[in-house]
């Protein structure tokens, strides 16, 4: 849980450290708000596209059901 905290944290961070500073001290924060938002879009991405593997998986897995058939939940005769 604490690395699911860490990027937003990180990005609030720096931007609480540019409010506060003025004139080029503001840029100082700029590599922690890159950093922040590069974690949570690898995140996102890496999430994204494990999600759909998995969603591959179980479409895979799970038999197709022929047309027609009166089948409702498995249950039927």
């Amino acid at each position: 849980m604490a690395l699911a905290l860490s990027a937003p944290l990180l990005i609030l961070l720096a931007l609480v450290s540019m409010a506060s500073r003025r004139g080029n001290q503001r840029l100082e924060a700029v590599p922690a708000l890159l950093i922040g938002t590069g974690l949570l879009v690898s995140s996102g991405v890496s999430r994204a596209r494990r999600r759909r593997t998995l969603l591959e998986a179980l479409q895979e897995a799970t038999p197709a059901q022929a047309p027609g058939s009166d089948r409702t939940n498995g249950v039927g005769g």
